[in-house]
C-alpha cells in the first residue's frame, strides 16, 4: 500500500490569496499610495506608466528621474530610482522596444514583496500598470478572471520596511495647475 501524504498546510506556509484580473495596488517606495493595476498573466514582464525619463548617475550607478501620471492626469509624482537593467521587452504590439527596468515594493491586499517593473509611455492604455507573470509567480496567488478588486485596498500597515531616501525621491505634484505646489 502507498502513503498519503498529510494534506494539511504548514502553518509557516502563506495561505493562498485570491485577486481579481485588476487590483488597486501601491508602490510605497515611489510614494504611491494607490494605483490602478491590471493582472495579465498574458505578459511576462510588469510595466509601469512613465513619461520624462531623464538618467543620471549617483554615486557610480545608472538612475532614472521620471514622471507617473496617476488617474485622469490630475497628479503626477515624479520619481527616482536605481535602474537595473535595460531590456528589449515587446510592447502590446508585439514589437520589442528597449525599456529601463528598475526594483521596488508592491502592496496587494495585506500582502508585499518586490518586483521588478519596466518604465513605459502607457498614455494609451487604460491602467498605469500591469503586474505580469514574472510579478505574481511564485506568491500562492489564484487570479480570479471574471472578478475584479479582490484584494481590498493596499495595507501599509504591514512588516515592509520604510522607502529609502537614497533608493528614491519622490514629489507629489497637481499637474496642469500652474500653481508649482509640492508636497
Amino acid at each position: 500500500m502507498h502513503q498519503v501524504k498529510n494534506s494539511k498546510r504548514s502553518h509557516t506556509a502563506k495561505a493562498r490569496s485570491e485577486i481579481g484580473w485588476r487590483e488597486t495596488v501601491g508602490l510605497p517606495e515611489l510614494q504611491i499610495q494607490r494605483i490602478g493595476a491590471k493582472i495579465d498573466t498574458g505578459a511576462r514582464t510588469s510595466a509601469l506608466h512613465a513619461i520624462d525619463l531623464e538618467p543620471f548617475r549617483k554615486n557610480g550607478e545608472q538612475w532614472l528621474s521620471f514622471n507617473v501620471q496617476l488617474g485622469a492626469a490630475s497628479k503626477s509624482v515624479h520619481c527616482s530610482a536605481l535602474v537595473i537593467d535595460q531590456r528589449a521587452i515587446k510592447n502590446t504590439g508585439g514589437i520589442p522596444e528597449l525599456r529601463y527596468v528598475i526594483r521596488t515594493a508592491l502592496i496587494i491586499g495585506q500582502r508585499n514583496w518586490h518586483i521588478e517593473l519596466s518604465l513605459s509611455d502607457r498614455s494609451q492604455m487604460e491602467f498605469e500598470l500591469i503586474l505580469g507573470r514574472s510579478a505574481i509567480q511564485g506568491r500562492n496567488l489564484t487570479i480570479d478572471p471574471g472578478r475584479s478588486y479582490l484584494a481590498g485596498e493596499p495595507e501599509y500597515l504591514s512588516k515592509l520596511p520604510p522607502p529609502k531616501a537614497e533608493l528614491s525621491q519622490t514629489i507629489v505634484r497637481e499637474s496642469r495647475t500652474g500653481n508649482g505646489e509640492e508636497e
